[in-house]
């Protein structure tokens, strides 16, 4: 799974992985420790011309059929059944964006019963995208915007403290991605293009346990 993530970086270099024009590059943020499902991100998807523009939504899907909050967990979908499953299927098939992040945790049992954070990042810090679907609802009585990380069983060095990881997509596989003209029958391989490989990680204070806490977390000396 993914239940948190980063935006550390300045978004001009975030939007730098991206064909954004300088009007977005230009967008004011905040750098952002401890996202957490159901909080509004930021993400990137193709407008009608073809143009990528970034676009906010509630992490945390809601089909654009339903008719009520969806009360199961959609902030991740699985690629095992993303395209089968009714609350993931239409979304897969033509709404495809990009979620940019910097980094993202998983937990580890301590012996002491408590869990212990684990930050995961490329090289450096370097800010990457996470495969994502969106959505927007009119059924509701407020309209929403929302999108979901997809998630696969994990690789090497992250498969040594959780099973599931992510999918963090390769830059040369953007354009395909978000194009709803992709043949379906391509999508699979374009999720195959991961940098997950990559990925270095180490502990950090269990302050980011909290979603409340928004602070940088302490590293903790225990790095794999």
């Amino acid at each position: 799974m993914c239940g948190r993530f980063t935006q550390m970086l300045p978004w001009r270099d975030l939007v730098a992985l991206y064909r954004l024009t300088d009007k977005i590059k230009s967008r004011n943020t905040e750098a952002r420790f401890n996202v957490a499902p159901t909080q509004t991100v930021p993400f990137v998807r193709l407008e009608d011309d073809g143009a990528q523009t970034v676009d906010d939504g509630r992490w945390w899907l809601v089909p654009h059929w339903a008719k009520e909050m969806p009360k199961a967990a959609m902030f991740n979908a699985r690629i095992e059944t993303v395209d089968t499953s009714p609350a993931f299927r239409d979304a897969f098939k033509a709404r495809r964006c990009l979620i940019p992040a910097d980094g993202f945790y998983e937990w580890t049992k301590a012996e002491d019963g408590g869990k212990d954070p684990w930050l995961i990042q490329m090289p450096g810090g370097a800010p990457y995208a996470f495969a994502g679907l969106w959505a927007h609802n009119t059924r509701l009585p407020t309209p929403i915007t929302s999108c979901t990380i997809i998630t696969a069983p994990s690789i090497a060095p992250i498969s040594q403290i959780h099973d599931r990881m992510p999918i963090i997509l390769d830059p040369s596989v953007f354009d395909a991605w978000l194009n709803p003209a992709t043949p379906a029958e391509n999508l699979r391989g374009i999720l195959g293009h991961h940098l997950d490989g990559q990925m270095q990680m180490h502990r950090v204070s269990r302050d980011i346990n909290s979603s409340r806490f928004t602070e940088r977390p302490a590293p903790i000396v225990n790095s794999l």
